[in-house]
């Protein structure tokens, strides 16, 4: 037998054996790809914006502990759309996550795509804004009844005016109603008045200037602005800018954005609710890993609480605020590690 003939011959033999390698290789990365592993769990994170700071700082840091716990994160943006963050959720089935978190749109409208997760046993947790009408696993986030109660009390301590106005954001965000809640608790029987009260669909930028922009041109001000979030405020303070320069109407917001907190040790705007959002996102991230791995929400919620979302009682892992004020900032805020004090005192 020729030396070529041979070679030819020893290919043959082997192309069968490769090809078999080849295909148990491309199984086991499918397998990898597609179901995870007891070591490393999938972890979906479906957002309805990343447009706000707020957002963009909860998602690092619960990439970053997720990471470290050892699941594999799959991030989502929906770009304010309720109906791209629907079909978002379901890409997010087809690559067979074990667990799914979501800051949802709108809350009421996610009940399908949910009952398609929890058939195929992945876990669902509500992160920051309640999802009514599902049944979800778990309900994460900062106590906002608190943090409406903190505003009402707060304004009430530093003696602003009887009356009121209210710029909230999105009424299909349960939040809202949630901090409405905490204010009203406060302020009955204090002789206050909520004059007006706007809410702001997505949180725009341009609806919250208009709602101030209107009260601002009425015959008589409010004697207080409180605002659902601190780029809601911010809205309202240019607003103030433009309509009412040099004059000062107590403000407030949540969230200690840096702007916001710039803002305050100007004194521009009188405080904001700082928010733990870093033990938040934390938490969200160590409960997802959990519940992928067969824990019980319960369990891990610690049986403290539940809420009702319209389809049972969640079980809720709830933080709480703090007042962040001009004299209170550098504790409150800068020692958390939050932000840093040359970025809240810096200086135009």
């Amino acid at each position: 037998m020729s030396r070529s003939k041979a070679i030819i011959r020893m290919i043959m033999v082997l192309l069968p054996l490769l090809a078999g390698c080849s295909k148990m290789q491309a199984a086991r990365q499918d397998e990898l790809e597609t179901s995870g592993s007891e070591d490393k769990p999938r972890i979906g994170f479906s957002i309805d914006t990343l447009a706000l700071e707020r957002w963009q700082r909860d998602l690092d840091v619960f990439m970053n502990k997720a990471r470290e716990l050892g699941a594999e994160v799959i991030v989502q943006n929906a770009g304010n759309n309720v109906g791209m963050q629907i079909s978002q959720l379901e890409y997010l089935m087809q690559r067979k996550v074990n667990a799914v978190v979501i800051v949802p749109k709108e809350r009421g409208r996610l009940t399908g795509v949910i009952k398609k997760m929890r058939d195929r046993n992945i876990e669902v947790i509500s992160y920051d804004r309640l999802i009514s009408g599902a049944d979800i696993s778990l309900y994460v986030s900062v106590n906002t009844e608190s943090v409406g109660r903190l505003m009402a009390q707060q304004l009430l301590d530093i003696g602003v005016g009887k009356n009121w106005s209210l710029i909230l954001g999105p009424d299909e965000d349960y939040n809202m109603t949630l901090m409405l809640r905490g204010i009203e608790d406060v302020i009955k029987d204090k002789g206050i008045t909520i004059r007006d009260t706007f809410y702001t669909d997505g949180w725009n930028y341009d609806l919250a200037y208009g709602a101030a922009a209107s009260l601002l041109t009425e015959s008589e001000l409010p004697d207080a602005i409180v605002c659902g979030n601190d780029s809601v405020a911010g809205s309202v303070l240019n607003a103030i800018d433009d309509y009412c320069p040099g004059r000062h109407i107590p403000i407030c917001g949540q969230d200690a954005d840096i702007a916001a907190c710039q803002d305050i040790v100007r004194g521009r705007q009188d405080f904001t609710v700082y928010k733990p959002i870093t033990e938040l996102a934390e938490k969200a991230a160590e409960c997802a890993v959990r519940l992928a791995k067969g824990e019980t929400a319960e369990y891990i919620a610690g049986y403290d609480d539940t809420i009702d979302n319209g389809y049972k009682q969640v079980p809720v892992l709830w933080l709480e605020p703090q007042v962040a004020t001009k004299d209170n900032i550098d504790e409150v805020v800068i020692a958390s590690g939050f932000h840093t004090h040359g970025e809240v005192y810096k200086q135009d």
